[in-house]
């Protein structure tokens, strides 16, 4: 009698995980099933997103195009105006040293035409003096300390 209610309780226990295995296995048939249809939409809004993802990469490379174009542009104005702007400098610098070169030419043909004329009046040349004859200027110092005073001798 102890055996008969143990086999039917395992009998009962035996039914039991077989109802419910066949239930589990209906039941994993019913979620991939339903399972699928998510996925499926799923799939599908993942490629929209991806297609939406790629059309704006598409767009910001061609605003990158564009913003390159534009500043290549910009590049070669600026370029092309300081390589005008270096070549008026450089006329100019030409021009003054020109300029300059012309007034030391004069000065120094005015100076001759002094020089010269002076010798004609009888009178000594003044820069061949100062080179004859050099200045020094010695500082003194008073006894008190408080002035000093540049006195000029010939050597």
């Amino acid at each position: 009698t102890l055996i008969f209610p143990f086999f039917y309780s395992f009998k009962f226990f035996f039914n039991l995980c077989c109802f419910y295995e066949c239930f589990n296995l209906k039941f994993v048939r019913l979620q991939t099933k339903e399972n699928l249809t998510p996925i499926g939409s799923k799939i599908a809004e993942l490629n929209e997103s991806r297609s939406e993802l790629l059309g704006r990469i598409q767009g910001l490379k061609q605003d990158l195009q564009s913003w390159r174009s534009k500043l290549d542009t910009q590049v070669k104005v600026y370029r092309d105006e300081l390589s005008e702007l270096k070549k008026s400098l450089n006329t100019e610098v030409d021009q003054l040293r020109s300029e300059f070169q012309e007034l030391r030419t004069t000065l120094q043909q005015q100076q001759e035409d002094v020089t010269t004329s002076l010798r004609n009046l009888g009178l000594q040349d003044v820069s061949g003096d100062k080179k004859e004859g050099q200045e020094t200027q010695d500082t003194v110092v008073e006894e008190n300390g408080d002035k000093e005073s540049n006195v000029s001798t010939k050597e």
